[in-house]
This record gives structure tokens, C-alpha cells and sequence, in this order.
């Protein structure tokens, strides 16, 4: 049987009403129930408080055809935010599509981090590399509004998202530079470097499982086990941060060793590693004095 076939219990017909409580109790069947709830959210232009307060409204038709695609587009394995276009990071919900990566819970860590570092009182400089939609930018820059954070990446599509979610937010403060990491400075210097660049080794069983399946390889799989990327940013660092500027990094799950090694043999000190809500080591950094 097919998923949309559980939508509809036997001898009622594909297009008898349907309630809101009711189409989200069949979908949940097939689906988990938070992706069902975000389709459903999608498909009526409204949030989950509106679902909850309304769950005896009867759906038209329509609204049930629509979501009947997108759920059968979820059963087949495609990202619920590519689906909806959007996903909700930190305290602000950002456009998504197939250019960017997916922000997820544990990149959150990393803002944190940077927001522990960046005084809220004066002006500070900040780069984002790899800033993909521009989640991790935006965010510095909506909590810390005299900060100046310049945000990077080489593909074309990720930087029209990220500057599409800036002007949703109507955050001022981020510049958008198109280009490969460094290559783009000559003497510009940085208060805070952040990345969360690829670092998933090519081959990793991962990447045909979920949603990384649908997601850009090039903001996923890095060369030499996964830290070619990482060793890139490590070792150029340096030459643009300020005296006692900071670097830190999203890695992946067994690479905070070798991050504090490569921070280390860099000139960097008060190396940190801190673990995301699953307690998996996640973000590494250190100050270059």
C-alpha cells in the first residue's frame, strides 16, 4: 500500500472532508509527526499554533491534494525543508533550497559559541565562511547589530539564498562575498572567524542515508578524510585575524583531535572542543595570540 493510501481509511473516498486533526493523525502513519505538522504548516500558510487551535477545520479539496504531493515527496526520502523551503535555526527561520545545506540543531553550538566571544558593546569584525544560507551569519548579526560580519561562499545559488534571507530579516550588517574562503582578502582582519565547512570524507555511508541524499556535495564531503577544508582554514587563519582573535569550527564527530592539533601547531592557544545536544564533540576553536 502505498502512503498517501493511508490517508484514507476503507470505503471513504479519496476527496471526503477531512479535518486538520484528522489528515495530520493519518499522515503520522507514515511520516513522523513533526514532518507531517511542518507539511501541513506549508500547505496552509500558517504555524503549529494555528493547527492546534483549529484542528476541526475541514480542509478543502485542494489543500488535501497539496499536501498528498508533498507527503508522497517526503515518504520518497526528500528533506521536509527543501519541501516547505524553509527550517527554523536558533531563534529565526531561513530560506532553504537544493543550493544550500540544511541548518541543523547542532550548527547552533557554533553561534552560541561565537556570540560568548564577540562583545555586544562596540563594533567587531566577523567572517563566516562557507555561510551556505546565511543562517549562522544572520543570526550574528541580528545579536550583535555594531557588528560588521562579512559572509563567504563560492557558490553563486548559496549566495542568492543567504542574501534573500538577509533582506527577510532586514539585517543590514552582513556583507555577502562570492568566493573561495580566503582568496578574496588581501589585509582585512577578523575579531571572529567562524566555519562549518565540508567535512564528511568522500565515500562516508552517510551521505546515502536521509537527507544528505539531496543536499549539495560540495558543502558536504571534504578530500583527505573529510579535513582538507578544515586544514585550508586552519593554516590562512592567521593572517587574518586581529591580535587575540578567535577561530572556531564545526567538525565532524572523530575530528576534534586532529582540529586541536592543527589549531596548536598554527600558533593558536586556549584551544576549546564543545559537544552539540547529542553530546557528539562538534565545534573546536582557539585564539591566535
Amino acid at each position: 500500500m502505498r502512503g498517501n493510501d493511508l490517508l484514507v481509511p476503507a470505503r471513504e473516498s479519496p476527496d471526503a472532508s477531512v479535518t486538520i486533526g484528522e489528515l495530520l493523525q493519518r499522515a503520522a502513519n507514515v511520516v513522523d509527526r513533526v514532518d507531517a505538522r511542518w507539511i501541513l504548516q506549508s500547505v496552509l500558510n500558517t504555524d503549529a499554533a494555528f493547527l492546534i487551535a483549529h484542528a476541526e477545520q475541514l480542509l478543502s479539496t485542494d489543500q488535501v491534494a497539496h499536501f498528498r504531493q508533498m507527503l508522497a515527496r517526503r515518504i520518497a526520502g526528500e528533506p521536509v525543508a527543501y519541501l516547505t523551503g524553509e527550517r527554523g535555526f536558533y531563534d529565526l527561520v531561513f530560506e532553504v533550497t537544493p543550493d544550500v545545506l540544511i541548518p541543523r540543531p547542532e550548527t547552533e553550538l557554533l553561534v552560541e559559541m561565537a556570540l560568548s566571544k564577540i562583545p555586544s558593546d562596540r563594533k567587531c569584525n566577523v567572517l563566516d565562511l562557507g555561510t551556505g544560507s546565511g543562517a549562522i551569519a544572520i543570526t550574528l548579526a541580528r545579536h550583535r547589530a555594531s557588528t560588521c560580519v562579512t559572509a563567504v561562499d563560492f557558490s553563486p545559488g548559496a549566495m542568492a539564498v543567504a542574501r534573500r534571507n538577509a533582506r527577510m530579516h532586514a539585517v543590514k550588517n552582513v556583507v555577502f562575498i562570492e568566493a573561495d574562503w580566503f582568496s578574496s582578502f588581501t589585509s582585512e582582519k577578523f575579531d571572529v572567524i567562524v566555519a562549518n565547512p565540508p567535512y564528511v570524507a568522500a565515500g562516508d555511508p552517510h551521505l546515502e542515508e536521509g537527507d544528505l541524499r539531496f543536499e549539495p556535495l560540495t558543502a558536504l564531503v571534504a578530500q583527505d578524510n573529510g579535513l582538507d577544508c578544515i586544514r585550508t582554514i586552519i593554516a590562512q587563519a592567521p593572517s587574518y585575524l586581529e591580535p587575540s582573535g578567535w577561530l572556531m569550527l564545526e567538525h565532524g564527530y572523530d575530528q576534534a583531535d586532529v582540529c586541536r592539533e592543527l589549531l596548536a601547531k598554527a600558533g593558536f592557544t586556549h584551544l576549546f572542543t564543545r559537544p552539540d545536544i547529542a553530546g557528539t564533540d562538534r565545534v573546536t576553536g582557539g585564539q591566535y595570540e
